[in-house]
């Protein structure tokens, strides 16, 4: 009789120990409790649970404590490291248990978790963890992004000899969006931009009466540097974040994994449409950039110190300045919007299922495109020093 009681005993002692199961998809975690989740039982769990849950960046929780015996406080607070604090807030969770005091539980442990922890001490070496995996997150950054340039490259050259399957509405909407609603913004700042380099020119050329050499530098300014680079970086902070935003919220709302089921290529769909859009888009704005950067220079040159005439800064810029400083510009244009349009879409296709994830790869969009485009520029000035160009 003895023996079939502590038989029983023992059983009872093992359905009720803590037990767990974590389920990691997209950002979602799924943590499944069964058992006696009590200060006298989750000493055996505690730091499993805490080791497993180290291996996971999630954004949303989801508990199922229909399997829990009994949970008070203390099995509440270890729970609850599943959920993502920082900032005074936490992230979003849900739980689903038949007993209300289970929510009430983890509710109050999930504030108690908002307080902020003691600053830990720096040690010596923190520095060098922090380069390493900086380093380390470029590498990954260059060689995802090279990877979907290759991809994309693979795709265009599929509808290039099946020109048809282009979705031209698409990207006639796009060129609206990236070409038209953006051209008058650039050739405002492409205006003032000229202005200032003729107006710091015709100061500085004044000292030793060469102002009239303002001309020449505005031209070879604008024409090879600044009308280019002033439409690259408004495409990259406008039209690239745009790119991200709309990619991402597709993402989060689970509309590209439907384009997937019903057979839709999300290349083909998403990221040609808007690369050909840049495409189109960047020579036109570009060119839209120079003329207004030139005006804004001759404007300063006729209404300036100098009073040199338009008709005497068209026909110097006509005799000064070479066409080809014109093509120097215009050849750089297809590059910048190509690499623009690519990282835009990579980090649109990479975000998760949070709105933080939206946040941090839009703006990490928009430093890695500026960053490239000058990065490509440097590589153009020297390609084209060494060609005597």
């Amino acid at each position: 009789m003895n023996s079939t009681t502590e038989i029983e005993r023992a059983t009872r002692r093992d359905d009720d120990a803590p037990r767990f199961t974590l389920v990691h998809s997209d950002g979602h975690l799924h943590l499944t409790a069964q058992g006696n989740w009590t200060l006298n039982t989750i000493i055996n769990v505690d730091q499993r649970l805490k080791h497993e849950l180290e291996n996971f960046n999630q954004a949303q929780v989801s508990y199922d404590f229909d399997g829990i015996s009994e949970l008070d406080t203390a099995g509440a607070y270890v729970l609850s490291r599943a959920i993502k604090c920082e900032s005074g807030k936490c992230y979003d969770w849900d739980i689903k248990s038949e007993d209300k005091g289970h929510k009430m539980l983890m509710q109050s442990a999930a504030n108690a978790r908002m307080g902020q922890l003691p600053a830990a001490g720096r040690m010596w070496y923190d520095v060098l963890v922090r380069m390493g995996k900086a380093t380390h997150r470029f590498w990954d950054e260059l060689y995802d992004t090279l990877a979907f340039l290759g991809h994309f490259f693979i795709v265009l050259l599929k509808l290039i000899v099946r020109p048809k399957k282009i979705r031209w509405k698409s990207v006639t909407a796009m060129v609206e969006q990236v070409g038209i609603d953006a051209a008058p913004i650039i050739m405002v700042l492409s205006f003032f931009i000229g202005a200032v380099i003729a107006y710091m020119g015709a100061n500085l050329l004044a000292s030793f009466g060469a102002q009239i050499f303002m001309v020449e530098l505005v031209g070879f300014s604008v024409l090879r540097e600044f009308g280019v680079l002033i439409t690259a970086i408004m495409l990259a902070g406008r039209s690239d974040s745009a790119f991200t935003a709309q990619i991402g919220a597709m993402r989060m709302r689970q509309e590209i994994d439907a384009m997937t089921v019903i057979g839709m290529e999300t290349y083909e769909t998403l990221v040609v449409p808007r690369a050909l859009a840049c495409l189109i888009s960047a020579p036109i704005l570009t060119f839209l950039a120079m003329l207004s950067g030139l005006f804004g220079g001759m404007l300063v040159a006729w209404l300036g110190p100098t009073d040199v005439s338009p008709i005497l800064f068209l026909a110097r810029l006509k005799d000064s300045v070479p066409i080809q400083h014109f093509w120097v510009g215009m050849i750089k244009a297809p590059f910048f919007a190509l690499i623009i349009a690519v990282v835009g879409c990579r980090q649109g296709l990479a975000v998760t299922g949070s709105v933080e994830s939206l946040g941090s790869r839009t703006t990490a969009s928009v430093v890695q495109a500026i960053f490239a485009v000058i990065t490509i520029d440097a590589m153009f000035a020297m390609l084209f020093l060494q060609l005597d160009i």
